[in-house]
């Protein structure tokens, strides 16, 4: 393995830490196989969960990352997946332009801290497919003003732990302010939306 990308990875996991139990609950929760990670840097814990994971991203450490195949499937094995079972693809680009991806290919779009992955990249979901997204940068909120979109669970966290909640789902995406959020809201500050309940993320299915 290339010297870069362990130190890559090793530096990932200390700033977000291993994801891979979130990724683990959602598995548990729905049914996926094809997996899209717009904005993934190089975050490959879906890859230790799901057999096949399309990451994008326009930072060029990302591409280098993946482009050292044998020091991701080194990194795979040590999790647990079998190389030749999972597979790994990189796009070098903006999730703001045509990744050149089939539509309705994928059953989980994943945005997390990236920005509004959902408003470009919905297309690429099949319908029944799942949208796993955080309130950062205003994208779950964005998700929920899509009638493409219905809430079908929260991400709850705790002591490192993660599950899928399905129920009691009226509770959640409640503004604490009496404010209107709109898509130019969202867009004008560019942050996400202080509810009334903070989840770790959220699961929206597309239903149109």
């Amino acid at each position: 393995m290339l010297e870069r990308t362990r130190r890559l990875w090793d530096k990932q996991e200390r700033l977000v830490g291993d994801r891979t139990g979130l990724f683990a609950a959602v598995a548990d929760a729905v049914e996926v196989d094809a997996v899209l990670y717009p904005g993934s840097y190089v975050d490959i814990a879906p890859s230790f969960v799901w057999p096949s994971v399309t990451y994008a991203d326009i930072d060029r450490r990302a591409d280098q990352f993946f482009a050292d195949e044998a020091g991701v499937a080194e990194l795979l094995v040590e999790r647990g997946a079998d190389p030749e079972l999972h597979a790994v693809r990189f796009v070098s680009a903006s999730y703001t332009r045509d990744l050149d991806l089939t539509s309705g290919s994928f059953d989980l779009l994943i945005s997390l801290y990236a920005g509004f992955v959902s408003e470009h990249c919905t297309r690429y979901l099949r319908h029944g497919g799942f949208l796993l997204v955080n309130a950062s940068h205003g994208d779950a909120a964005m998700a929920s003003l899509n009638a493409q979109y219905r809430l079908h669970g929260v991400v709850l966290s705790r002591s490192g732990r993660y599950s899928v909640r399905t129920s009691g789902l009226d509770a959640y995406l409640v503004p604490k302010r009496d404010i209107r959020v709109t898509i130019e809201l969202l867009h004008e500050t560019g942050r996400g939306v202080a509810y009334t309940k903070s989840p770790f993320a959220y699961l929206f299915e597309r239903i149109a």
